[in-house]
């Protein structure tokens, strides 16, 4: 689990598939309403009242994002509006607006360029050529559409060897990156670094 403080009361927080399954949760179970959900729930709340000192009580708005075998992003804000609340209840009251979106793109981030080229090889020989390229924050991104000629599983396996899986949403990610290359960008970084070999 990763937390960052997004402002003074907005928080985001991304969680792995491996961080769901060690809870006994899958992504599915997070649309249910279960007593499990309710204590992940409590655990990231406590983790980002001592790592960032974010107390969250009262109306709070929870959006949770679906990243394509990657894990979910969750992003908590507070509501500014106090109202007057039972001291003896204050300490448990939480009243939660929920917002569910399930995204199909892959977003993985890369240190460097070098490893978007030596990606475009091995991705390249599977007849993946598709993708867009962004640089946003001193990091490279890769978003590629859910329709690959392999299996999501093995693709995402392979991504990891060489880069990382974003917590970034595409739609932060379009409106502040920098787009390096629109369509294709598999197909155009292998010719241009291996075809020429």
């Amino acid at each position: 689990m990763r937390l960052e403080r997004l402002n003074y009361n907005k928080i985001k927080i991304f969680l792995t598939t491996d961080d769901l399954s060690d809870r006994g949760l899958t992504k599915e179970d997070l649309w249910k309403d279960s007593l499990k959900v309710h204590q992940l729930f409590r655990d990231m709340m406590n983790e980002a009242s001592e790592e960032l000192g974010f107390e969250a009580f009262g109306p709070i708005a929870v959006e949770v994002f679906s990243l394509q075998a990657q894990g979910m992003v969750v992003i908590v804000t507070k509501n500014e509006e106090t109202e007057e609340i039972d001291d003896d209840y204050s300490d448990d009251y939480i009243e939660m607006q929920v917002k569910l979106d399930e995204s199909v793109d892959i977003i993985y981030e890369f240190q460097s360029f070098e490893d978007l080229i030596n990606l475009s090889n091995c991705l390249n020989h599977l007849n993946i050529i598709d993708g867009s390229i962004y640089s946003y924050q001193d990091q490279f991104y890769l978003l590629l559409g859910e329709d690959q000629p392999l299996k999501i599983e093995d693709l995402i396996s392979i991504l990891a060897e060489y880069g990382s899986p974003s917590t970034i949403t595409i739609h932060r990610l379009i409106e502040y990156g920098n787009c390096i290359m629109k369509d294709s960008a598999i197909q155009q970084i292998y010719q241009y670094f291996w075809k020429k070999r």
